[in-house]
């Protein structure tokens, strides 16, 4: 299994984003950070934009709501076609259920947590979810660096889906870069966002595939 690389364009140009996109062609996914100056102090873009990168695209996009009021607000994320719809466990009445309609329109569900949220509490319904995101910074800014604290729950996670063969992803976002994937990678991460680490290459492409290389070696010492 080769690890997935999905850039953020939290840290790309706002008002170039079809020229940036064409730069990370080799990516897995688009990763897309939607924030309501609410659920985190900082504000991007909404449902109009989402749905236009989706039409410009040359890669699925991740979308990521950092959003108040998920349960109303995801569903309509899932239906500009978007690949992957992941939304934050602290901001669902209920997440299982939030789960089965992102599916049922035919995104993949993703739930995410923050750094002070224990992962223990959704392992036990991992398989109602295509993919649990460990936050490994507090969301709402790029550029931060991960928190070493957070690693134990992408192990724990990582230990539930081998025992139960479960069919999903597990992806970390914050503060990955070449410095520390590969070790992230060995203790159960298989898809990683990365920002500033991409966006900040000279070469965006090539930046991507030393990530991956670098990620599928710690897979490899994992198995």
């Amino acid at each position: 299994m080769s690890a997935r690389i999905n850039p953020s364009i939290l840290s790309a140009d706002f008002v170039n984003f079809e020229r940036d996109f064409g730069t990370i062609a080799n990516c897995d996914l688009i990763h897309v950070d939607v924030m309501d100056n609410n659920f985190v102090p900082n504000l991007t873009f909404g449902l109009p934009m989402v749905a236009r990168m989706q039409q410009v695209t040359p890669k699925p996009l991740d979308v990521h709501l950092m959003i108040a009021n998920v349960d109303k607000w995801a569903p309509d994320y899932a239906a500009t076609g978007a690949f992957s719809v992941t939304f934050h466990a602290e901001a669902s009445e209920n997440p299982v259920e939030l789960a089965r309609t992102l599916r049922s329109i035919g995104a993949r569900a993703g739930v995410a947590i923050k750094p002070g949220t224990d992962v223990q509490p959704y392992l036990d319904v991992l398989h109602e979810f295509d993919q649990l995101l460990v936050m490994t910074v507090e969301p709402g800014f790029g550029g931060q660096s991960l928190i070493e604290q957070t690693l134990a729950k992408v192990s724990k996670a990582r230990r539930k889906i081998d025992a139960e063969k479960l069919d999903i992803w597990l992806q970390v976002d914050g503060g990955i870069d070449v410095s520390n994937i590969e070790r992230v990678a060995e203790l159960g991460a298989d898809t990683f966002v990365a920002g500033s680490a991409v966006f900040k290459a000279e070469d965006r492409a090539k930046q991507i595939e030393h990530l991956r290389n670098l990620a599928d070696l710690g897979i490899r010492h994992r198995h």
